[in-house]
């Protein structure tokens, strides 16, 4: 099959790994991938460096005509079987060009990865012959909304389960900041925005020193409340015990260098972040909310707490530092989990799947 995925998004997250790590799956399935975005997208410069076929068209709104008779174009030299969008604006102007081509057209599939409140139901129950939601939780959601039930299906978020192992002794954050061997590590991963609670963490860490001094918080990612958090962090007098990273290249090494993973999210479709995290065989505390619970199995891999609430975050963290065997068991239980259920095969499976069956109504 040929398959071209869209993206008007430029900005790279859960969103955008997911459909690198589809590609990239399917190609060793030998299917023919590529990727058109906009110009600048970072999707486009990893797809380059991964060896996929990247594609720049500027979407500059839902009703481009100019962007629309591009993609139409684009679809033909490439021969597209089945055109994947994942974003509103290239949904619309992808779908519109792919519908434009008559009985020949390719088949036009839609990823839904958010929990948010959809806007235009055409572009779920009118433009793409099938939608996939990224969880259960996505799914009913949409289904709630007015798409049509056989319409939509569910294909969990899958990572490359090899790629993450857990490092002996821990990676090098320790040493990086200048840390003990022994310094106990709490952290996250996470593009930095008020949904993701990350505000809620460094409450919850306030209460956490004062029982547990010794414990350094990480919170790696870039976004529109870094200034806030530099800022908030300074204020609770937190800068000694809380490191904002920034934007790194270099997650697996973040992962192997923490003791556990926490993500206070307000909204998650799925959560990409706590597969990562159980991969690496972190145990983790959560919110218990939207899809978060069909990853995070609470009392066996990690412990879900009520969202925007840092006294029950602050409790479930502390209740795991005192009990370093329940951490290290919640770990091996979450990683045996994420190679049953989240891994990239499993995901690539269920996507070729649902890719033939399109092809051949």
């Amino acid at each position: 099959m040929r398959i071209l995925h869209s993206e008007s998004s430029t900005g790279w997250g859960g969103q955008e790994n997911r459909t690198m790590n589809e590609m990239i799956a399917m190609r060793e399935r030998g299917h023919e991938m590529a990727i058109v975005s906009r110009p600048g997208a970072r999707i486009i410069e990893r797809a380059k460096e991964a060896g996929f076929q990247a594609f720049a068209v500027d979407m500059r709104g839902v009703l481009d005509f100019p962007a629309i008779f591009k993609l139409r174009r684009l679809m033909k030299e490439f021969r597209a079987d089945i055109v994947n969008t994942h974003s509103g604006r290239d949904t619309q102007l992808a779908g519109m060009a792919a519908r434009s081509m008559g009985s020949a057209r390719p088949r036009i599939v839609r990823t839904r990865h958010l929990a948010l409140p959809i806007t235009s139901r055409f572009t779920y129950s009118v433009l793409p012959d099938r939608v996939v939601a990224v969880s259960g939780f996505v799914r009913d959601y949409l289904i709630s909304a007015g798409v049509p039930r056989q319409q939509v299906e569910a294909v969990p978020t899958g990572i490359e389960l090899q790629r993450y192992t857990p490092a002996v002794g821990g990676g090098t954050l320790r040493g990086e900041l200048g840390l003990s061997a022994d310094t106990v590590l709490i952290g996250t991963v996470a593009i930095l925005r008020v949904k993701k609670g990350h505000a809620d963490l460094l409450s919850a860490a306030q209460r956490v020193l004062q029982s547990h001094p010794d414990v350094h918080f990480i919170i790696a990612g870039d976004g529109p409340q870094q200034e806030n958090l530099q800022r908030l962090t300074a204020q609770l007098g937190l800068s000694s015990r809380v490191h904002l990273l920034g934007l790194r290249r270099d997650v697996m090494n973040v992962l192997q260098s923490l003791d556990l993973f926490v993500l206070p999210t307000h909204q998650e479709a799925l959560g990409t972040a706590f597969i990562e995290a159980g991969a690496m065989a972190l145990p983790v505390v959560a919110t218990n909310v939207d899809g978060v619970p069909e990853v995070v199995v609470d009392g066996e891999t990690g412990v879900l707490v009520p969202a925007q609430n840092p006294v029950a975050l602050a409790a479930a963290i502390i209740a795991f530092l005192d009990d370093p065997q329940r951490r290290r068991q919640f770990g091996d239980n979450a990683r045996d989990r994420v190679g049953r259920e989240f891994s990239r095969e499993v995901m690539a499976e269920r996507m070729q799947a649902l890719y033939s069956r399109l092809l051949v109504v």
